[in-house]
C-alpha cells in the first residue's frame, strides 16, 4: 500500500497546527513540507521552525522537500530539527554528494529530487547514497498545477536505476496525484504519494487518503490473467456404438480422471 503524505503548502496557513492533525488522524502516512525560498522557485513558505512545529501537532514522520538554491546551508539545518527525511534538488548544487552526506550526518535520511525535465542519469551517482527519490509531475513552485503525463515513465525508470544499483531507496511523486492517477503512479513503482489539494480541499480527508491508498495491489493482471485460466473441457456423455469386429452393441464411458473415451462393455 503507498505511503499518502499530504503537502502542507495546501493546508490553511491559518491554523497549521489543526491542519496536521487532521490529516494524521485521518490516515496520512507521512506529513509532507514543501519549503521554498523564492530564489530556486518563485515562492515562499516556510523555514526549518515548521519541522518542530508540524511534530508538536502530528505523530507522523516528517518529509521536508527542499525547493532551495543552497541545500548545503538548508537541508542540514532542516535534518537538525528533527525531519526524518530532507530531499534536495539535483539541479541546486554542484556538490549534490557532499549535501546528502550532511544531512546524514545531522539525523535525517536524505532525498534527492527531480524536475520534470532533468534527466534522471543525474540520479546515478548517488544512488547509493540516497533513501528518497522525488519524481516531481509537476513544475515546482505552486500547488495546484497541472499533473505532467510522462511522470510515470519516469517512475518506473527511476525504479529501474535503483534497483540496478541496489538501491532500497523509496521513490516519491510530488505534485499533481489525485485519485486518477494514483493507481497508475504506484503500478510504476512509486512508493510514496504526495498529495496537496486532493487531501486538503476534501470535505472527507479520511476518504480522499483512502481513495489514493485503495489502489492496491500495483501490479495488474498481464492479458492472459485477465481472461482466466482455460475452461475445462466438457464432460464427455455416455454412449452407444456398434462395434464392427463382432457386431455388438458397447457403451462408452469417460474416464473420470483423463476424459478419453474407453470402451466398455
Amino acid at each position: 500500500m503507498p505511503i499518502i503524505a499530504p503537502s502542507l503548502l495546501s493546508a490553511d496557513p491559518g491554523c497549521l497546527a489543526s491542519e496536521c492533525a487532521s490529516v494524521a488522524a485521518a490516515g496520512a502516512g507521512w506529513l509532507h513540507l514543501d519549503v521554498m525560498d523564492g530564489h530556486f522557485v518563485p515562492n515562499i513558505t516556510f523555514g526549518p521552525w515548521i519541522v518542530k512545529a508540524a511534530a508538536r501537532a502530528a505523530d507522523i514522520p516528517l518529509d521536508a522537500h527542499l525547493m532551495v538554491s543552497d541545500p548545503l546551508e538548508w537541508g542540514p539545518a532542516f535534518a537538525a530539527e528533527g525531519a526524518h527525511y530532507v530531499s534536495v534538488h539535483a539541479e541546486a548544487t554542484a556538490h549534490l554528494h557532499k549535501a546528502l552526506a550532511s544531512i546524514r550526518e545531522k539525523g535525517a535520511r536524505p532525498g534527492v529530487a527531480l524536475n520534470p525535465a532533468t534527466p534522471l542519469s543525474f540520479l546515478e551517482p548517488v544512488a547509493h547514497m540516497a533513501e528518497l527519490v522525488v519524481i516531481m509531475g509537476v513544475n515546482p513552485g505552486f500547488s495546484g498545477q497541472p499533473y505532467i503525463p510522462e511522470t510515470a515513465a519516469r517512475v518506473r525508470d527511476a525504479s529501474r536505476i535503483l534497483k540496478e544499483r541496489g538501491s532500497s531507496a523509496l521513490v516519491e511523486v510530488d505534485g499533481g496525484v489525485t485519485s486518477r492517477n494514483a493507481a497508475e503512479l504506484v503500478r510504476a513503482g512509486a512508493d510514496v504519494l504526495v498529495s496537496g489539494s486532493f487531501v486538503f480541499s476534501s470535505g472527507d480527508r479520511a476518504a480522499a487518503i483512502r481513495e489514493l491508498q485503495d489502489v492496491w495491489p500495483p501490479v495488474l493482471p498481464g492479458p492472459a490473467d485477465v481472461r482466466g485460466p482455460p475452461a475445462p473441457l466438457p464432460r464427455p456423455l455416455p454412449f452407444l456404438h456398434l462395434h464392427p469386429a463382432d457386431g455388438r452393441v458397447h457403451l462408452h464411458n469417460p474416464d473420470p480422471v483423463n476424459g478419453y473415451i474407453l470402451p466398455g462393455g
